[in-house]
């Protein structure tokens, strides 16, 4: 057998077509190579319980727990048979239900004081955490006794005679004891795995063999032996991603680009001369970083993130204005119309009669700067393009229109793409190919990025960083609302959204859903059970104006906005609420991102334990951004010692985005970095948590630039080349280059 092909044998060879079948469905596991790598989540020792009392709703989970106590209870007049089984793992309790002719073998086998393994999904009846219908394997079976998948062999119950017992991610159709003992079946083509990293880095790092961590990850005999595996096969994951980043960079600085220089006595000058206050040191610092890129003779590839309101758009501007001065044009892509007319707006307010070149009144170094998107008239547009194209334009502004075939610059010199998370791969690319060489690029984003996912997700792009806030902010105060605990605290954030109005301030009042009838099944209308917090869908927009309206809020001006509204009533509602003529707007998260009422002081958010963190910090960003100081209220049911809540007291306590960050993250926890993030798609990241393991990521990078400086080809390194073409997919790859 030659030595690729062990991992690259097809499952089904080996465990048959249905076990196969299911692991190809829902795990995503196709071959050996995949099987081995689908590491254990966590090992439980034979002899302790699982916690019962932390336990995630809705989520399949695998338990090691004692039987407390067991009984069949008959309904519908003796015709129907239930089977309840509490567990306990001594501090909390979980109950499991069977019904029907699914009673008889659990009755037989689950007795009190025995031990076993249980998996399912947790559901919520009666108040209670239960586990109904779940699969089962007894820990200590007695010769003869059944094991609880009904074989009655004993290698079942070998399998789990070791001490440390491997919990793997499992689904319901595939419990975590029967994917182990398919890793037993295949655990023998552990040995010839073909190990990605250099003899050199290995040895000098002190880390296992691959062979021998695939073996100590799947079946260790001790903790020592888990600690070892995983140090190994982080190292793999964190080196190979990158080597392919460390690549990317490299093949960039072999791109062609003109440089741009921008001359004294210019467009920039002459800016600065007429700014009527000084850049804070960040917007200095990363200005000369991003003026040192452009002077370079390889397009520039640099990210630029800053908090909500750190003057990201000034540090931008000057570094257009520069490339405008060194005879190039500057193009600004901005995720939504809004977005765009909202930068077309401010920046022509920034520049004044620098921004009429060629116009009466305006100035000699001016310059024209034009908008472009999918909704203006033909003849704007026209227009528009023609002053592209001739180099009338030094700067555009646009949406996605900017990419369409029609457009054709004069000489595009610099790229800047605004919140880089909403643009697809492809928008980049194009806008990238319509310069006669390659333009630089500059990508800016208001989420902040901690450092490690800064080196992974954006791994092929320098980064610069604005963390001080210009002058002239205000601070946020944040409170967390538990309107069920305390409903007179809901009542008094009505009155504080009313006594905001009475000042002459606005507010937004934000809701998870619309609530038109094209709006998830079940959710209008519908009440939820007693006692059944889980149920209820998020609260809606349009219920919530008009509970308001006819409430705690009436004889206010209270608007609504979200996505599903035609383009031309949005920009009505958001141009009215900018002007003062809304006291309240009722939103969904379209808020989010770029709207800037300076007069808006008081943010609701309601359902806040439905968003992200970093979400409820943009969507918190949108006010304290005038003089008076701002106020965002968290409203959630979540029960006090829930993870939500925690997430919320977090966003409550601090108004760094950093941080918040790193916390997201963790809530996150392995979300695939390499971008599927949200999609759930299986993580190439199994081992490498991107918070926990910067050591390893920084090393790793450290190592990694340094082997592809010295072969960019890998050709010395067969074995880490065949490793890279398995990690990158070649869309994966894509995806990377794409962030």
């Amino acid at each position: 057998m030659d030595r690729v092909s062990a991992f690259d044998e097809p499952l089904k060879k080996l465990l048959g077509g249905a076990t196969a079948k299911v692991m190809a469905d829902h795990l995503d596991l196709h071959t050996v190579g995949d099987l081995l790598h689908h590491y254990p989540r966590r090992y439980e020792e034979r002899g302790r319980l699982t916690a019962l009392t932390d336990l995630p709703l809705d989520e399949h989970v695998t338990v090691v727990a004692q039987v407390a106590e067991a009984r069949v209870l008959t309904f519908n007049n003796g015709r129907g048979r239930r089977l309840e089984v509490t567990l306990t793992d001594g501090s909390g309790r979980l109950q499991l239900v069977f019904f029907g002719h699914g009673v008889h073998k659990p009755h037989k086998e689950l007795l009190p004081g025995r031990r076993a393994m249980f998996a399912g999904k947790v559901s919520v009846f009666n108040r209670k955490m239960q586990l109904a219908h779940p699969t089962y394997q007894l820990l200590e079976t007695g010769p003869g006794e059944g094991a609880g998948d009904g074989t009655g062999d004993r290698e079942a119950v070998d399998a789990f005679a070791g001490r440390l017992l491997p919990i793997y991610p499992a689904c319901k159709q595939l419990d975590s004891w029967r994917i182990a003992k398919a890793v037993d079946t295949v655990l023998p083509s552990a040995r010839e795995a073909v190990d990605p990293l250099p003899a050199a880095l290995r040895e000098g790092r002190g880390l296992a063999p691959l062979p021998e961590a695939l073996l100590k990850v799947h079946r260790p005999q001790t903790k020592a032996d888990i600690a070892l595996a995983r140090d190994r096969l982080k190292w793999d994951e964190a080196f190979v991603l990158q080597v392919a980043l460390a690549r990317r960079r490299y093949a960039d600085t072999q791109l062609p680009a003109v440089a741009r220089r921008p001359g004294p006595g210019g467009l920039l000058d002459a800016f600065d001369a007429k700014l009527p206050f000084t850049l804070t040191d960040g917007q200095q610092k990363v200005s000369k970083e991003i003026f040192d890129d452009l002077a370079t003779e390889h397009p520039m590839h640099r990210l630029l993130q800053g908090e909500v309101g750190s003057g990201k758009t000034m540090v931008a501007l000057r570094a257009m204005l520069g490339v405008v001065d060194a005879g190039g044009q500057a193009a600004m892509l901005a995720p939504t119309e809004v977005l765009a007319q909202q930068h077309h707006r401010s920046i022509t307010e920034m520049m004044g009669e620098l921004a009429e070149g060629g116009m009466l009144g305006g100035s000699e170094q001016g310059t024209k700067v034009v908008l472009l998107t999918g909704s203006m008239g033909v003849a704007a547009r026209r227009q528009a393009l023609l002053d592209l194209v001739t180099g009338e334009a030094g700067i555009v502004i646009g949406t996605h229109a900017l990419i369409e075939d029609k457009v054709k610059f004069h000489d595009l010199g610099l790229v800047v793409v605004d919140e880089q998370h909403r643009f697809g791969v492809e928008q980049r690319d194009a806008l990238r190919s319509k310069g006669k060489q390659p333009p630089h690029l500059l990508v800016m984003t208001a989420t902040p990025i901690p450092r490690t996912v800064a080196m992974t997700v954006f791994g092929d792009l320098e980064t610069s960083v604005l963390d001080q806030l210009p002058a002239g902010r205000s601070p946020i105060a944040s409170h967390v609302v538990p309107a069920k605990d305390k409903p007179h605290f809901l009542a008094r954030a009505w009155e504080r959204v009313r006594e905001e109005v009475e000042k002459g301030h606005q507010a937004y009042v934000v809701c998870p859903r619309i609530g038109d009838d094209e709006d998830e099944p079940g959710g209008k209308g519908k009440k939820a059970p007693e006692g059944d917090g889980e149920k209820r869908p998020p609260l809606a927009v349009l219920e919530i104006a008009e509970q308001l309206s006819g409430g705690p809020l009436a004889g206010l001006r209270i608007e609504v906005l979200h996505g599903r509204m035609a383009p031309e009533d949005k920009d009505d509602v958001m141009r009215r609420f900018a002007a003062g003529e809304v006291d309240v707007l009722v939103a969904t998260t379209v808020i989010e991102v770029g709207v800037n009422v300076p007069n808006a002081t008081a943010m609701v958010i309601m359902d806040a334990d439905r968003f992200g963190v970093s979400q409820l910090h943009q969507l918190r960003g949108r006010v304290g951004r005038g003089s008076a100081p701002g106020l965002c209220l968290l409203v959630s049911e979540a029960h006090e010692a829930s993870p939500a809540r925690a997430r919320l007291s977090a966003v409550a306590a601090t108004l760094d985005g950093f941080e918040l960050s790193r916390i997201d993250l963790e809530q996150r926890r392995e979300g695939d970095v390499l971008g599927q993030a949200q999609s759930g798609v299986r993580s190439s990241l199994r081992m490498l948590t991107v918070i926990d393991d910067e050591e390893v990521i920084a090393a790793a990078r450290e190592e990694a630039v340094a082997v592809v400086a010295a072969d960019p080809g890998l050709e010395h390194l067969p074995e880490l080349r065949t490793a890279l073409d398995a990690l990158l997919d070649k869309e994966r790859e894509q995806y990377l280059d794409k962030g």
